[in-house]
């Protein structure tokens, strides 16, 4: 049997290729090269949502030391998924944001949500929670509605807080965020509301959108096409009549 060559590791860096590299000519092993890390991924999430402050990301990464989130930055940074901005007066603040090499991770953190949703069983004692966590699976949800190509800008309240999240063809580049914390910028045309319970039912597969609404467990409100297909109400509340 022929044996495997391995790259000694002092050409890694020649390579081009980080130290920890699993030294395999495969297309899966250089994407996990890049961002297999631990913590590299989630750091692509919230970044998903925007170009964040340092401050900000460590956050919401709880569990995260200092000194592993720079270090993945720095990562990161080198592998051409995020760079460093400074934000112009008044802000004077230096941020970081995915490149277009990270904003394509998207889907790589779609299937993955889906994948983890089954897994969305009670939260652990130890478990944390921010809103914008949901709006993964949610978004997936949403884009699959029978909406033959409806957009739309969704707010979504749950217990935790408020994230908004993009439907439909919308660009999805720097300026347009597949989703984000807090409300949408400008106003949302639909606006949903309902339990961080139900949102993990919902990620889980063990209820459908359409069966939460009509049991009044997602309430719906707004004019936007989501909404409309949703069957919003157009009481000021959002709860459907009754």
């Amino acid at each position: 049997m022929a044996r495997l060559r391995r790259m000694p590791r002092q050409l890694h860096a020649a390579s081009g290729r980080p130290r920890r590299s699993y030294d395999q000519y495969c297309a899966t092993a250089r994407a996990l090269d890049a961002v297999g890390d631990r913590w590299t991924l989630l750091i692509a999430r919230e970044l998903l949502a925007g170009p964040r402050r340092y401050t900000d990301l460590h956050a919401d990464l709880p569990g995260v030391s200092t000194d592993m989130l720079a270090s993945r930055l720095k990562d990161m940074e080198r592998e051409g998924v995020a760079e460093r901005r400074r934000l112009p007066a008044p802000a004077a603040a230096t941020v970081y944001a995915l490149t277009d090499r990270g904003r394509a991770l998207l889907p790589v953190l779609d299937a993955l949500a889906a994948w983890g949703g089954p897994a969305l069983t009670d939260p652990g004692p130890t478990d944390a929670v921010r809103a914008h966590w949901f709006a993964l699976p949610l978004r997936r949800l949403l884009g699959a509605l029978p909406t033959g190509g409806a957009t739309g800008l969704v707010d979504v309240r749950v217990d935790e807080g408020e994230f908004h999240v993009r439907v439909g063809a919308l660009p999805v580049d720097e300026c347009h965020e597949p989703y984000g914390d807090g409300p949408a910028p400008g106003g949302a045309d639909t606006r949903l509301a309902l339990s961080t319970t139900v949102c993990a039912a919902l990620a889980r597969g063990d209820l459908s959108l359409a069966e939460a609404v009509r049991r009044g467990e997602v309430r719906v409100h707004g004019t936007g096409e989501v909404a409309v297909l949703l069957g919003a109400s157009t009481g000021p509340s959002g709860h459907r009549p009754g």
